[in-house]
C-alpha cells in the first residue's frame, strides 16, 4: 500500500535529491557557455581596436613632414605637414612586411630618432638630420643587417609621382617612370658592352616631382632597379643601405636646395671657346699616317669651300695612334736632321685638332710588353696573387680586342699616363684632348670584388680628377661626381632613328646631363653615330640639327653635303651661326649661375611649373636658363605640335611670328614646317 504524502509538501530529502539530479547534466552546458562569451567578448574587443586604430602609424615626425609606417602594405610613408599628402611611398624589402614596429622604440630617450629591430633580420634607424636650406626637411634612413644573407630592398612607388636623376640609360626617358632595368650594380657603363646597364653619367641622386629627393650615401654599394610605371628599388646584400631623404615645397625648391650641392661648391669651367666651334668628325682613310693627312687636308678644303672653315677636326682613337706611332718614328729622325714625316698643323689651319685617348692598351702593343719588361705592371689594373709573387694585369676588352686598363690608384701610373698625353697634344699640335673608356668597373664586369679604392664609380671619379690637371680643354666620356670640374663630357653615340635610343632621347639626356649639373656635354653627332633603321634620312638629319643647334657643342660626322640637299647645307650654316649669335651668349650667361648657386642651364619646363603636373612629363621641349624655350619636332613627318609654355603669369614671343602667347598655356597642333625650329624668349 502506498505510503500517504501530506499535500502542499515536499520532503526536504527528495529535493535535494532531485535538484542534484538534475544539474549533474547541465555542468559541460553551463561551461561551455561560459567560454563562448569569453571568446565572444575577447574577438569583439580586437575587432574594435581593429577598427579604431589608424593603419598609419607615426614614427618620426618632424616640423614640416615626418614618416609614418602602414601596416598593410608594410611600408614607410613620407609626408608633408600640414596637408598631410604623401611625398613618397618606400614598399619595405627583405624584413617581415606584415610584422609592424610596435609603439616601442629602442631610440625613444632621442626625440630626433626612432630605431627598430626584426628579430634575426635588419635594424631600421631613422633620424632628423640637419636641413641644407630653409624650407627643406631632411631624414637619415640607416637598414643595417643582422645577418650576412639578408638582401635589403626599398622600393619607390611611381604612383602619381615623376621621377628624375639617378643614371644614364640606353632609351633615356624624361622622367625615367618608363624605363626598364633589372637589377644591377649602381655604377657607370658603356652601352655598347651592356646596352641594358647604366650609362656613362650618373649621380647617386634621385628627385621626385613632389619635392622629394633620394641621396644615397657616397660609399654605400648598392644595386639600381627600374620597373616600368610602377618603383625603382634600392638595394645591397649584406652591407647597409643608407640614403637621405629630403622633403621640399616643390620639386624646383628641392633640387635647389638639395640637388645643387651633390659636388664641391668650388665648380669651374671647361674652355669655352669650345662652345662657338662645330666638331666635324674625320672618318676618313686611317691605313696610315700619310693616308690620314691626305684625308684631312681633303675634308679641310671642303669645309673651306662650304664656307665652314671654322671649327674643330676631331680624330679618333686609331687615327691618333697611327698619327703618335708616326710622330714617335719622325722623333727619332729629327734627331738625325729628318722631319719629312712630321705632323705639320698648319695642313688644317684655320681649324683646330683634337685627338682621342683611352685607360686601355692592348697586350700586343709594344707599350704594354714594354711596361711588363721594364717590371712596371702596376702601371695596370692587377690582381694580387694569393701566395705572393708578380702582379697579373686583369686583362678585359675594348673595341674588339683584348686590353689591360690604366691603374689610376698608382701615382706613378697616373704621372706616367699623363706626361704622355701632354707629350702627344703639343707634338701633334692638338687644341683638345678627348678621353674615350673613362666608365666601367673593370671588376664588377669580371663578377669580382674590386679593391676599396676603386669601389663604385671611384675609377671615373680619379681618372676624371687626373684629366683635369691637363687644362680645361679636355673631355672625357663619364662623370660621377665629377660635374665641378673644367671637362666638358662626350654624350654616349646614339642610334641613326627616331627612337628614344636615337632622335627623342636627345633633349631627355640634355636634361638628364644638366640636372646632374653636367651642363657641358657634346651631344652625339647629328643624324646619330650608330646604324638606325633610318640611315640617310634627309628629314631625321635637320630635326637633329634643329635640336642641337641650342645644346653646347654641335658635332657632326657626316657633313651636309654628302647626305642631304643643297637647302640642308645653307641650313646648316644657318644654325651654326644661331648657335654662336644666340646660344653661345646663352649659355655664357647662365654659366654664371651655375658657378654661383649650380642651377642647371638646360631646364626642364617644371622648372617654371614646379606644381603644375603637366610640366611633370614634357620631354621634347627644354628651356635655356629662364628666358628661351626650344620646342623641336621629334616626330618623323610631322610639321606641327603641342607646345606648352611654362610659368604662369609670364609671357612667350615666338621668334618665328613674334606672336605672343601667356605662359601656363598650351598651344595645340603648332605648325612648324621642316625648316623651322618653334622657340619662344620669355618677354615678362
Amino acid at each position: 500500500m502506498p505510503i500517504a504524502r501530506p499535500a502542499g509538501r515536499i520532503p526536504e530529502a527528495a529535493w535535494t535529491s532531485g535538484l542534484r539530479e538534475m544539474t549533474e547534466p547541465w555542468k559541460g552546458a553551463l561551461g561551455c557557455l561560459g567560454v563562448a562569451v569569453f571568446f565572444a567578448m575577447t574577438i569583439g574587443i580586437i575587432s574594435w581596436q581593429a577598427l579604431e586604430q589608424s593603419p598609419e602609424e607615426w614614427v618620426l615626425r618632424g616640423r614640416a613632414g615626418g614618416v609614418l609606417w602602414e601596416r598593410r602594405r608594410g611600408a614607410l610613408l613620407l609626408r608633408a605637414l600640414p596637408k598631410g599628402q604623401p611625398v613618397a611611398v618606400i614598399a619595405v624589402g627583405g624584413v617581415p612586411a606584415a610584422e609592424p614596429p610596435p609603439p616601442r622604440d629602442r631610440c625613444w630617450q632621442d626625440g630626433g630618432q626612432f630605431c627598430y629591430a626584426w628579430e634575426e633580420e635588419a635594424e631600421l634607424r631613422l633620424s632628423l638630420e640637419p636641413p641644407p636650406a630653409p624650407g627643406t626637411e631632411c631624414y637619415g634612413v640607416r637598414w643595417t643587417p643582422l645577418r650576412p644573407d639578408v638582401m635589403l630592398k626599398d622600393c619607390f612607388s611611381m604612383a602619381n609621382i615623376s621621377w628624375y636623376g639617378g643614371a644614364s640609360i640606353r632609351d633615356q626617358h624624361w622622367p625615367f617612370n618608363s624605363a626598364d632595368s633589372p637589377a644591377q650594380p649602381f655604377v657607370s657603363g658603356d652601352f655598347g658592352k651592356n646596352p641594358t646597364g647604366y650609362g656613362p653619367v650618373l649621380e647617386r641622386y634621385f628627385l621626385g616631382s613632389t619635392g622629394v629627393t633620394v641621396t644615397v650615401a657616397p660609399d654605400v654599394p648598392f644595386v639600381l632597379s627600374l620597373e616600368i610605371n610602377q618603383h625603382f628599388c634600392l638595394g645591397s646584400a649584406g652591407v647597409p643601405l643608407q640614403y637621405l631623404l629630403c622633403i621640399s615645397s616643390d620639386v624646383a625648391t628641392a633640387h635647389r636646395h638639395v640637388g645643387t650641392q651633390l659636388v664641391e661648391p668650388a665648380r669651374v669651367l671647361p674652355d669655352t671657346a669650345l662652345l662657338g666651334s662645330p666638331i666635324w668628325h674625320y672618318y676618313g682613310p686611317v691605313g696610315s699616317a700619310a693616308k690620314i693627312k691626305r684625308g684631312l687636308r681633303s675634308l679641310t678644303r671642303r669645309l673651306k669651300r662650304h664656307q665652314l672653315q671654322e671649327g674643330v677636326l676631331a680624330l679618333g682613337e686609331r687615327s691618333t695612334a697611327t698619327l703618335a706611332a708616326a710622330e714617335y718614328v719622325s722623333m727619332e729622325q729629327r734627331r738625325r736632321r729628318s722631319s719629312a714625316h712630321a705632323w705639320d698643323p698648319a695642313l688644317i689651319d684655320p681649324l683646330q685638332l683634337s685627338i682621342t685617348l683611352s685607360p686601355y692598351t692592348s697586350i700586343a702593343s709594344p707599350l704594354f710588353l714594354r711596361s711588363l719588361r721594364d717590371n712596371e705592371a702596376s702601371y695596370w689594373l692587377s690582381l694580387q696573387p694569393r701566395f705572393g709573387g708578380c702582379l697579373i694585369p686583369l686583362l678585359t676588352t675594348w673595341k674588339g680586342r683584348l686590353c689591360a686598363r690604366l691603374n689610376v690608384t698608382s701615382e706613378a701610373a697616373l704621372s706616367w699616363y699623363l706626361a704622355r698625353a701632354w707629350a702627344l697634344r703639343r707634338a701633334l699640335g692638338a687644341t683638345y684632348v678627348v678621353f674615350e673608356g673613362a666608365e666601367g668597373n673593370t671588376f664588377l664586369e669580371q663578377a669580382m670584388s674590386p679593391p676599396a679604392e676603386l669601389a663604385g664609380d671611384r675609377y671615373v671619379g680619379a681618372l676624371a680628377a687626373a684629366l683635369a690637371t691637363l687644362g680645361n680643354a679636355t673631355v672625357i666620356s663619364a662623370g660621377a661626381r665629377s660635374s665641378h670640374l673644367p671637362l666638358f663630357v662626350q654624350m654616349s653615340p646614339q642610334r641613326s632613328d627616331w627612337s628614344h635610343a636615337g632622335l627623342k632621347g636627345i633633349i631627355p639626356s640634355a636634361l638628364h646631363y644638366s640636372l646632374l649639373g653636367y651642363n657641358f656635354f657634346i651631344p652625339d653627332a647629328v643624324g646619330g653615330s650608330l646604324a638606325g633603321d633610318a640611315p640617310g634620312d634627309q628629314e631625321l638629319y635637320v630635326r637633329w640639327l634643329q635640336i642641337v643647334t641650342f645644346l653646347p657643342v654641335m658635332a657632326f660626322s657626316t657633313p651636309p653635303w654628302l647626305c642631304c640637299d643643297t637647302w640642308v647645307l645653307n641650313l646648316t650654316r644657318q644654325c651654326i651661326q644661331r648657335h654662336r649669335d644666340l646660344v653661345v651668349p646663352l649659355i655664357l650667361k647662365y654659366s654664371e649661375e651655375w658657378l654661383r648657386l649650380g642651377y642647371p642651364i638646360f631646364r626642364p619646363a617644371w622648372w617654371l611649373s614646379p606644381t603644375d603636373p603637366t610640366a611633370f612629363t614634357i620631354e621634347d621641349e627644354f628651356l635655356i636658363g629662364d628666358e628661351v624655350l626650344v620646342a623641336p619636332i621629334t616626330e618623323k613627318g610631322q610639321t606641327w605640335r603641342d607646345i606648352y609654355l611654362p610659368g604662369e603669369g609670364h609671357q612667350w614671343m615666338d621668334t618665328n611670328t613674334a606672336r605672343v602667347f601667356d605662359g601656363g598655356t598650351i598651344l595645340r597642333n603648332y605648325s612648324a614646317s621642316l625648316e623651322e625650329v618653334p622657340v619662344f624668349v620669355k618677354t615678362s
